[in-house]
């Protein structure tokens, strides 16, 4: 079945399924493959828990009408997605970086639909699967979009962009993330750029942080020409004075015509930068301050990224959605930052940093043991490498963890528990 085929199913049955388990009745679902399933076995389930269609590539399980045969499904979802996102007369912002896409596509959510219709990736929907499914996901009423756009090697940015088409797009940071891989630091410079390239060669609008080298070097080598800049300086579309940030952000900031100042409900300085890039995109979509300020203030911080959290003993900082060794450095110096009569970090290991992983995780050990904190836990089989060399305490796994936690109650503390998704620190959060 052919692309243009496939789409008047999609017209009239709008709704896309991946998993049998959570079969959408009316919906269109796609029989995908990974490392360990094959999802066109559940083609024939799907459609009696009440798919309309499925999508599968192997004929064996093309067993009724209503199995539609593609040569692969993965590229069958991703071109059924260009084409509709073909159909789509809206700016679509395509937003990528290595820390804080998730929050600034939120923030720059939540301002936009002060006055607009808009979509947002929902959740983390970013990666070569998750993207097709955000754009199919949008709809005629949709005025403008923001497509987040996740990668751990180059020419994903790449493939992500034919998919969304940004009309617009911005690089929160490169950082030292998914390194192994990238291939290194300038492999993440290289991969974020595609972002760049796309918008280049697609005429499109670029948000740049002026104070960040590093970007400011990728657009110049792009050769981009439609800019929009935020930062601290002068000559900026935008420019914004950090305020207040202990324990919640408050900035200050003007357009060249007027200058107003917001509260916001986020912790964490290096979200400073997050809340310039969502004033500047609604600067440009002509919003009124008042607007992006009230977009702003009333944003909620949660899927605990920078999210503080009062417990029955203490005072949390819940940033254990993900972890890298510039994140974690931005997290420590926030902390230290803070006024708190004691604190303390419980970090857990950092992943997907190849050959750099033991030398990161003693750099970050170094700095948490340096930075002041009253107290320090490590967790995790890459920092536990260093019990012997440095200060603090170590625990190989989050169990042992939770079993010192329970017999040694922390109270009355400001804590910051960060460390990779797959750490599950989550699970810590009851004995803090």
């Amino acid at each position: 079945m052919k692309t243009e085929e496939l789409y008047q199913h999609f017209l009239k049955s709008p709704v896309i399924s991946t998993d049998t388990r959570n079969i959408i009745p009316g919906s269109i679902f796609f029989a995908l493959k990974g490392e360990n399933f094959n999802a066109n076995v559940f083609a024939a389930q799907a459609i009696e828990k009440g798919a309309a269609y499925a999508v599968v590539d192997e004929a064996a399980h093309a067993t009724s009408e209503k199995c539609l045969l593609v040569d692969d499904v993965l590229s069958a979802l991703q071109n059924l997605a260009r084409h509709h996102r073909g159909q789509l007369n809206i700016p679509v912002i395509g937003l990528t970086g290595s820390n804080g896409k998730t929050t600034s596509k939120e923030l720059v959510n939540a301002v936009l639909s002060e006055r607009y219709q808009t979509f947002a990736t929902f959740g983390n929907l970013n990666n070569h699967i998750g993207v097709p499914l955000s754009i199919l996901a949008i709809t005629s009423q949709v005025e403008i979009a923001i497509i987040e756009m996740g990668a751990n090697h180059q020419k994903e940015i790449e493939l992500l962009c034919t998919i969304a088409q940004p009309t617009h797009g911005i690089i929160t940071n490169v950082g030292m993330a998914h390194l192994d891989g990238f291939g290194g630091f300038e492999g993440v410079k290289k991969g974020k750029a595609e972002l760049y390239a796309y918008l280049k060669a697609h005429h499109g609008y670029t948000f740049i942080n002026r104070d960040n080298a590093f970007l400011m070097e990728m657009s110049l080598n792009a050769g981009l020409n439609k800019l929009l800049y935020y930062g601290t300086e002068n000559g900026n579309t935008i420019k914004g004075a950090l305020k207040s940030s202990d324990p919640f952000i408050e900035v200050e900031w003007t357009n060249h015509e007027t200058s107003s100042v917001v509260k916001t409900n986020l912790t964490g300085s290096y979200n400073f930068e997050n809340i310039l890039a969502a004033i500047c995109i609604g600067d440009f979509f002509d919003m009124q301050p008042e607007e992006i300020n009230t977009g702003l203030a009333n944003y909620e911080p949660k899927n605990n990224r920078s999210q503080l959290t009062k417990t029955d003993h203490n005072t949390v900082i819940c940033d254990f959605y993900n972890a890298n060794p510039s994140s974690m450095t931005a997290a420590l110096n926030n902390i230290s930052a803070l006024s708190a009569d004691q604190k303390t970090a419980v970090l857990g290991d950092m992943f997907e940093l190849g050959p750099e992983s033991a030398a990161q995780h003693e750099l970050i050990a170094k700095q948490a043991t340096e930075s002041g904190l009253d107290q320090i836990i490590f967790i995790g089989k890459y920092f536990y490498a260093f019990k012997d060399q440095l200060n603090g305490i170590f625990f190989e796994t989050p169990a042992e963890a939770a079993n010192y936690l329970q017999q040694h109650l922390i109270k009355n503390n400001l804590v910051l528990l960060k460390g990779s998704r797959g750490m599950k620190l989550e699970n810590l959060l009851q004995y803090l």
